[in-house]
């Protein structure tokens, strides 16, 4: 009789178990992301390599292996919105890659050089590889993980920084434009990546 009871008593905690383990959980991945990664893709869908952020001690290192991409500099940045779509629309009805993804991630609404999601350009070698390794204390995973997500961003061309003494001139007006100081006019947007979480 004893072990009868013994018997039913394990299986009733092994049922409880497993409805306990079935019920939803109050914490989502992003919660409990340790780090984000990118599987980066050019416009034709070609993976083109992978960027990793892992966190650690209220920073951000950032590691990217990359390769055929156009050699020399390019802008890379997190950009606001976790949708690479190649074949996007902007308002004006034309087809600009990317351009789901938004802006620099930015929500301290600051100009260029000072986005939250700019990072060193990226310098892509004569046989079109490149490697990213840097850090940054002024991007946090829950930036990246809010409502919309973000998204890595290759640039076409090498990104200034907004960095345009007031010796040169745009308009007439000393110093960078209302352009240079939002994107660093690095160009068009030539591959994206979604950043994930990563547990």
């Amino acid at each position: 009789m004893r072990s009868l009871r013994t018997t039913r008593t394990i299986f009733a905690l092994a049922v409880l178990a497993a409805a306990v383990a079935t019920l939803p959980s109050s914490a989502t991945a992003t919660d409990t992301a340790s780090g984000a990664r990118a599987s980066v893709r050019d416009v034709n869908g070609v993976f083109l390599g992978t960027v990793t952020l892992d966190s650690s001690s209220g920073k951000l290192f950032l590691t990217g292996r990359l390769s055929g991409l156009a050699a020399g500099f390019h802008g890379f940045h997190i950009h606001a919105v976790g949708i690479c779509d190649p074949r996007a629309v902007d308002p004006t009805g034309a087809v600009v890659p990317f351009f789901t993804a938004g802006g620099h991630l930015n929500p301290g609404g600051t100009t260029h050089g000072n986005h939250a999601g700019d990072l060193p350009s990226l310098k892509v070698s004569a046989d079109g590889r490149a490697t990213a390794v840097t850090e940054t204390s002024t991007v946090t995973l829950a930036q990246i993980f809010d409502a919309d997500g973000a998204a890595i961003i290759i640039h076409a061309g090498p990104d200034n920084f907004a960095n345009i003494p007031t010796r040169y001139s745009a308009a007439g007006v000393p110093g960078p434009d209302a352009a240079t100081l939002a994107t660093g006019d690095s160009g068009a947007r030539t591959a994206c990546g979604v950043l994930r979480p990563v547990v």
